[in-house]
Parts: C-alpha cells; sequence; structure tokens
C-alpha cells in the first residue's frame, strides 16, 4: 500500500471507521430517519499555554437527541497535518454519530483552520485546549456563536458521559486530555506514540538516558508538514505564527528539532532535548490517566513501532487503569491488507464485521452507554498474516509473550541453539562515510516514489544465520540481542561529552527463504549508540508479529548504518568475537503454532 500523505498524517488509522454514511441532513430541517444526523460548524475561543486562539470544529447531532433523549459524545481530532475535514477526522464523527452519538470533530492546534502554534499534544496545551471541548459537550460553556449542546448524557451536572477516537497525532491527544480531564470516559488511540524522544531519537540499548539515533526522513517530514501549514491554510492569525525560531512550533519542539539535525549531542542540550520530548509524551503522564483505554498499535509502523503501545498498556495496567491492546497489520508504514483479510477498512465501512470495529464499538458501548453485559474483549490481541482465514485471523493472549528461545552467536556467522555449538572466531566490519544499508524511505509516499528492497552492503555488517528450521515458528512480541564489539577506535572518544562520539550501530531481523531471498519483517530496525563499547549491551528489537515457515533461516544482523537513520562520527571498524564460554545471544518471543 503506497505511503500516501494520508498515511504519513495517520489519515487511514481513523478513517477506516467509517461505515457507509446516510447523508447528513441540513440544520433546521425536519427529523431525519434513522441514522442520519445534522451537522454544525462551530468556533471555540480557547487558552492554550501562553495565548488564546480559535479552534474550528464540527457538531455531528443524530436525528432524535435532544435534552429529554441525550446520547453519549465521541470526541475526535485528526492526525499530524490533517484537519476536521479530512477522510479519517469527518468520517469517524460521522460513523459514530449515524450509530446513535453526538460527535464533535475538530482541527488540532495550529491545523487547518484552528489557531495557535503546533504544540506536540503537550498536555498543558493541547489537552487543556480539549477539555474546553469537553465543557462544550457538558453544556457548561457555549460556542463562540452562542450555541450550546444540552443533549449529551451526563454522569452529573458538568461531567458529560464522551469518548475520544482517534490515530497517530489524533491518539496521542487523548491520552494527554484524559491526564487533564478526568471527565473522559475512554479512550481508543491508534498508532500512536508512548515516547517522542524514543520515536524520533531511539535509543533500543538498555541506557534510555544516553541519546539514540536520529530518525531524520520522518522528523524533518513532520517537521516541514507542520511548517507549512500556514501557506497550506493561508490565515493572518498571529495566534498561529512564532515570531522568534520555527514559524509554526512552540519553541521547545524547534530546539528539539534543530537539535537533532544538527548532528551533535552536548550534555546540557541532549538533556534539554530528552526532557521536553518525554514531556509532551504519554511516558510522562499515563499515570494521570484513568480512563479505560483501548490501546490499537500498528505492526507495520517504523514511526510508531509495536513497543510504544506495549509500554503504554504496561503502565496503564501498572497504574490500575483499565486497558486492552490489539495489535492490528497496518500503521504509518502501510500494510493494509486485502479487506478478504476482515481488517478494519475504510472502503469497505465494516466497522460492525472487522474484528478491530468490533472491539471498537464493544468498548463504547461498555464505557459509553454503560451496557454492563458487553464483553470488551481479550487483553491482548495480535494479527497474524499467515492465517487465510478471516474469522482466524486475530490470536490472543493475557499477555505480551516474553522471550523464550535463545539463540547463540558462532565465530563462524552460524546462529545456533546451544552454547556448545559456538565456533570460536572473530569477524569485523566497518561504516563508510554514506550509508550502505537500506530499510525504508520513510517519506517514498510523499513524493510517490518506489520504495527500494531492504539491502546492505559487505563488509558494511555482520550477519549470523540458523540452519532451516525443521517446524515453523512464530514469533510474537520483541526479540532481546545481547552483544559485546570491540571498537578502539570508539573507545579512544565515547567519553568526549559529545555522545555523538559514541558508536551507532542497527540491530535487525530477517527471515531467509530456501532460495536464499530476504525479508526484513516490516522493514523494523532497532538503532544503537551503544553507551559503552568496553561492556555488554543489551538491545531490544522492535515487536513483531511473524512466522518463519518450515525450511527458512532466521538471520540476525547489525549494521554500520541504515539511510533512513543519523550514523557515526568518523569511521569506526568494528569486531565481534564469539567463543562458547563468552558470545552474544538473540532471545526470540517464540509462541506456539
Amino acid at each position: 500500500m503506497p505511503r500516501t500523505r494520508a498515511v504519513l498524517a495517520a489519515a487511514t488509522a481513523v478513517a477506516a471507521l467509517a461505515a457507509p454514511l446516510a447523508g447528513a441532513a441540513p440544520a433546521g430541517a425536519a427529523t431525519p430517519t434513522s441514522g442520519q444526523f445534522t451537522v454544525t460548524a462551530l468556533k471555540f475561543t480557547v487558552r492554550a499555554g501562553d495565548r488564546s486562539c480559535v479552534v474550528d470544529a464540527d457538531l455531528y447531532r443524530p436525528a432524535g437527541v435532544d435534552a429529554t433523549h441525550p446520547a453519549p459524545a465521541v470526541l475526535t481530532t485528526n492526525g499530524f497535518g490533517g484537519s476536521k475535514s479530512d477522510g479519517s477526522t469527518d468520517a469517524t464523527a460521522k460513523a459514530f454519530a449515524q450509530r446513535g452519538y453526538v460527535g464533535l470533530a475538530y482541527s488540532g492546534l495550529g491545523f487547518g483552520r484552528s489557531g495557535c502554534l503546533v504544540s506536540l499534544d503537550d498536555p498543558r496545551i493541547d489537552g487543556v485546549a480539549a477539555s474546553a471541548l469537553v465543557d462544550f459537550l457538558a453544556g457548561t460553556r457555549a460556542a463562540d456563536d452562542g450555541t450550546r449542546a444540552d443533549y449529551v448524557t451526563a454522569d452529573k451536572k458538568g461531567d458529560p458521559r464522551v469518548g475520544m477516537i482517534g490515530g497517530s497525532y489524533g491518539g496521542a491527544v487523548q491520552l494527554a486530555t484524559a491526564s487533564v480531564d478526568h471527565r473522559v470516559d475512554a479512550l481508543v488511540p491508534l498508532i500512536t506514540w508512548n515516547d517522542l524522544a524514543y520515536s524520533l531519537d531511539p535509543q533500543n540499548a538498555a541506557d534510555r538516558d544516553v541519546p539514540g539515533v536520529f530518525k531524520w526522513q520522518w522528523t524533518n517530514g513532520f517537521y516541514l508538514m507542520g511548517e507549512g501549514q500556514p501557506l497550506l491554510e493561508p490565515s493572518l492569525d498571529p495566534s498561529r505564527i512564532n515570531k522568534l525560531s520555527c514559524l509554526h512550533f512552540v519553541d521547545d519542539a524547534c530546539a528539539t528539532i534543530h537539535t537533532l539535525n544538527s548532528g551533535r549531542y552536548p550534555a546540557d542540550r541532549t538533556e534539554q532535548l530528552l526532557r521536553y520530548a518525554r514531556s509532551v509524551s504519554p511516558v510522562s503522564y499515563l499515570k494521570d490517566v484513568k480512563a479505560p483505554t483501548l490501546l490499537v498499535q500498528g505492526q507495520a509502523d517504523s514511526l510508531f513501532n509495536l513497543n510504544e503501545g506495549q509500554a503504554s498498556y504496561r503502565t496503564l495496567r501498572a497504574n490500575g487503569t483499565t486497558a486492552k491492546m490489539i495489535w492490528q497489520s497496518w500503521g504509518h508504514s502501510g500494510g493494509l491488507t486485502d479487506p478478504a483479510s476482515g481488517e478494519l477498512n475504510l472502503s469497505q465501512g465494516n466497522l460492525e464485521t472487522s474484528y478491530v470495529g468490533r472491539r471498537i464499538l464493544a468498548w463504547f458501548d461498555r464505557y459509553l452507554r454503560h451496557e454492563k453485559g458487553v464483553d470488551t474483549g481479550p487483553a491482548f490481541a495480535y494479527y497474524r498474516d499467515w492465517i487465510a482465514d478471516p474469522n482466524r485471523t486475530y490470536a490472543t493472549a493475557s499477555s505480551v509473550p516474553a522471550p523464550s528461545r535463545k539463540l547463540y552467536l558462532s565465530g563462524d556467522g552460524k546462529l545456533v541453539d546451544h552454547r556448545e555449538k559456538v565456533a570460536r572466531g572473530s569477524r569485523e566490519y566497518q561504516n563508510r562515510l554514506i550509508p550502505t544499508s537500506h530499510s525504508e524511505s520513510s517519506l517514498a509516499g510523499l513524493v510517490g516514489l518506489p520504495d527500494p528492497a531492504p539491502h546492505d552492503t559487505r563488509g558494511t555488517y555482520l550477519d549470523w544465520t540458523t540452519e532451516p528450521l525443521a517446524r515453523a515458528t512464530d514469533v510474537v512480541g520483541s526479540p532481546k540481542a545481547t552483544l559485546k564489539v570491540v571498537s578502539p577506535r570508539t573507545e579512544r572518544v565515547q567519553d568526549s561529552g559529545d555522545a555523538a562520539d559514541k558508536l551507532v550501530l542497527f540491530a535487525k531481523l530477517y527471515d531467509v527463504a530456501p532460495d536464499g531471498t530476504k525479508t526484513l519483517v516490516h522493514r523494523l530496525v532497532a538503532p544503537v549508540r551503544v553507551p559503552d563499547v568496553t561492556r555488554p549491551f543489551t538491545v531490544t528489537l522492535p515487536g513483531i508479529v511473524h512466522r518463519y515457515e518450515k525450511g527458512h533461516r532466521i538471520q540476525f544482523v547489525i549494521a554500520a548504518s541504515d539511510d533512513a537513520y543519523g550514523g557515526n562520527r568518523g569511521i569506526r571498524p568494528v569486531t565481534v568475537t564469539s567463543a562458547p564460554e563468552d558470545t552474544g545471544t538473540v532471545e526470540l518471543p517464540v509462541v506456539p503454532e
């Protein structure tokens, strides 16, 4: 599936909720038949951070809903670069209005015709602005034109029954809002982030205090999209313009982008970067989220991978918040499969007939309509692309599987299942001044270009490969690797005070078919900035759901570079030594067939 601008902005994510819709009836018309609704454009002046601005919204009111026949509400907003009118946001509001919910769709701050700067779903800004819209749904404040809503189901005066749904940027804002406003009753964040420091500058080694490896393609794509908003939606609204550092972002977001693009990570600037990115991320405020949350994360997603959803899920559960999680097939990197697979799909309008769609409907039935007998499904479910029957593509579990099978790196390039099979030996690779490995072109869809197959250049990577598998092997979860490398040039400079002098490498897993064809699973890699090359380190790879078929081989690779990310400063030869008593390992979360 081409990664179009809509996919980049997560438009496909939530748009898939729209079933075939009845037409909207004009305001003031006679009572429409079942499934119809009226749409009213509204504006709200809100205080957001250090400025006031206008939020542009559309109110969807189902037929027959009034003060004596109230209904719960669903609040939704756009993915990054979108607006209330894009293919996802309005389709979502229409879909739920058709099903009897009051819908309120709005353009996020800095997007569409809403004012203010882009502030990365900061709970102190974007969350507070969304809370003002909850006030409207509660009937305690009016829109700028005086319109009031006195027909939303209320738990008590000033406390409306309201849920939120949206994808990517429209997913994180739900968590931000719920952290500052406990009147929100249910959340369905799709394909969103847990920690922007990890998303944009991923560090897959255990030491998260060391900056990661700049994901420059994704990050700069979004940066340019944000900076271009005043051009895409011409406006003289001064609340949309930052006169100091960026055109359209808040200052701290600008500083973060500039630091990442500089390629330098001095301690003071790095600390500021990590602190800000995390302050606007769920990782910092999930402890304050109490609303029942159904997390939906995408397997084909190199922007916000499965590890992000897993981190949010674990935190919510640990804090006692009701939470369940689904790993669907598609995400920012595409992967929306044929509708025959049974996946949620916009073109089919299959909310009631898709697994994820039914789970979402059940979630809102339980927590917004208070239908206590509704089964909201298992704690964890994941999509299996190797199952042909659309009624069986999802498997379930009580939790995400942990690594359960250990393999060992042998000096002869084999990946073996017992330590005594490890051959003694050393192998070396080194990076070049330009990237020599390719996983993906993150922005290929923006300009309509094809994406070459993943590849590595001889001499700039090392690989270890199993024997052909005697049976199919299903891997579900986040693999781990423990490594020890030797890099004297890095050792001499890694304590310079600039983390950019530390070694960078990329760990990944391939599926090697009997004919030698290699597949990088969902084009996912684990960038690592090695904390200390004199010590072993552990790498957590992105979560996957993948079947290695009988006769296929599992291949583990560490590469010197990847053209979608930043890289090493200077040439850094790396040696990996193996011996039975001392070698690296790869651990896989293998589940029964």
